[in-house]
């Protein structure tokens, strides 16, 4: 069994992992008291040395923390979505406080995107049913884009920084173009039913649900810049192409056995793509995309390369190392731990963590 380096957050369950795009050494986890439900949120800032990972900061809130987002022009500053409808910029030099507050959500926040490309703003997702785009410099949203349910995911094109997508409760993946107008009640947007059965043949033995169900999560690929997965209710992973709204999923990844919570594409390969579930395990996949014989299929069978189950209780959020040999995962649960771990050994087939 592989080794792991474990960090426990005693009281604060985590919702959120994020590696530092700066430093391989550094951490951060977003977390709330009693599983979210009701009390304080911790922001814990880590470092990783000779003893295992230390503390270097952590920042609490009234309300719990629901997901995290690493600056991407102050390599100390950190934001923090809040149970209360507020996002919350920290930075590790300043104790104790925010230095800067965001708030004009009426509900929790559940996401926060910061932009890889112009690096001057990030967005925000929230249960009141809107998207806003903020800059940090200022505390009054940029502009609000109407998503009209519940929206757990919203996040930027990694290669243009006038693309945003959401995914919500209503099983849609939008896709909006900040060039065009935006309509004041629905937004106009490129909408993707997730859960629509493609007009093209299913792989044999692949027969995901057609029935609408909420979508948790999505990730877009760091080298195909129009390929988006998505992961929610239903357990299954799809891999969609924006250039083709209406032609369904070009990938099916099947394996987890309750709702998808989080997934990333990995930063050091095109197909390689890591999910995190309410069933206590993460998963390793392949879209298919490098396999010669599932290329010719409309619609590609992605294949699990391995499990890790060592979790044990709802595993909440996932993220991969940028730095270094390219393997390395970060993953935290509901069990009060985060764990560090090598994911080469499943992707060079040997087998579970």
């Amino acid at each position: 069994m592989a080794a792991m380096i474990e960090f426990r957050t005693p009281g604060f369950n985590p919702y959120a992992v994020k590696y530092s795009p700066y430093y391989n050494d550094r951490i951060a986890v977003s977390s709330a008291a009693n599983y979210g439900i009701v009390g304080n949120g911790r922001l814990f800032c880590l470092g990783l040395g000779p003893q295992g990972v230390q503390i270097i900061k952590t920042f609490d809130t009234n309300d719990a923390q629901y997901d995290l987002a690493w600056s991407e022009i102050n390599e100390n500053q950190l934001l923090a979505a809040c149970g209360d409808g507020s996002i919350k910029l920290y930075d590790m030099n300043v104790n104790d406080f925010p230095v800067m507050n965001f708030h004009e959500h009426k509900r929790e926040v559940y996401a926060v995107s910061w932009s890889p490309v112009t690096k001057d703003t990030f967005v925000s997702s929230s249960w009141d049913g809107t998207v806003k785009i903020w800059s940090p410099a200022r505390t009054e949203s940029l502009r609000t884009l109407p998503i009209g349910n519940c929206t757990y995911s919203a996040s930027y094109c990694p290669s243009n920084p006038n693309i945003i997508s959401a995914v919500s409760a209503d099983s849609h993946l939008r896709i909006f173009d900040l060039r065009k107008p935006i309509d004041s009640t629905y937004g106009r947007a490129d909408i993707i039913q997730v859960h629509k059965p493609p007009p093209v043949p299913m792989p044999p033995g692949v027969s995901p649900p057609a029935m609408p169900a909420e979508i948790l999560t999505h990730d877009w690929n760091k080298y195909r810049d129009t390929i988006i997965a998505t992961g929610g209710v239903d357990r299954v992973i799809r891999a969609f192409d924006i250039r083709n709204p209406q032609g369904g999923p070009v990938s099916i990844m099947m394996g987890h056995d309750y709702a998808v919570r989080r997934l990333a594409w990995s930063p050091h390969a095109a197909d390689i793509l890591i999910s995190a579930s309410y069933d206590m395990t993460v998963r390793l996949w392949t879209d298919g995309s490098t396999m010669a014989e599932a290329v010719q299929q409309p619609v590609r069978p992605g294949v699990q390369l391995g499990v890790m189950n060592r979790h044990t209780e709802f595993v909440t959020g996932v993220d991969w190392c940028l730095f270094g040999v390219g393997g390395w995962v970060a993953t935290v649960g509901w069990d009060e731990r985060l764990l560090l771990w090598d994911a080469n050994a499943m992707l060079q087939g040997r087998g579970p963590v």
